[in-house]
């Protein structure tokens, strides 16, 4: 479970992310250089995926470890399944 303090940083990224996505609408249209808004695109897309990556990590370390140290083997495989399913989707896997 993620901390106020975590959650008040992950807040402050989400922001950022915000203002970066009002910026890229502002540059399309002032018709800014494409290669510009290609590159604030490519910011907020990182800056994002950072935002999931933290969440990720606490995710694998405080609900799954409870399930590590308390659940039964099925619960064991529905959560280990659970997480290679995040992670094809975070990284963008195809089967």
């Amino acid at each position: 479970m993620l901390s106020k303090i975590e959650k008040s940083r992950l807040s402050n990224r989400l922001r950022r992310v915000a203002g970066q996505v009002s910026a890229i609408e502002r540059m399309i249209d002032e018709d800014a250089y494409c290669v510009d808004i290609l590159t604030q695109i490519a910011a907020a897309s990182g800056a994002l995926d950072k935002v999931g990556q933290i969440i990720l990590e606490d995710h694998v370390k405080t609900c799954l470890g409870d399930v590590v140290r308390t659940d039964t083997s099925k619960k064991h495989k529905q959560e280990i399944d659970e997480l290679i399913k995040i992670f094809q989707k975070y990284t963008r896997i195809v089967d």
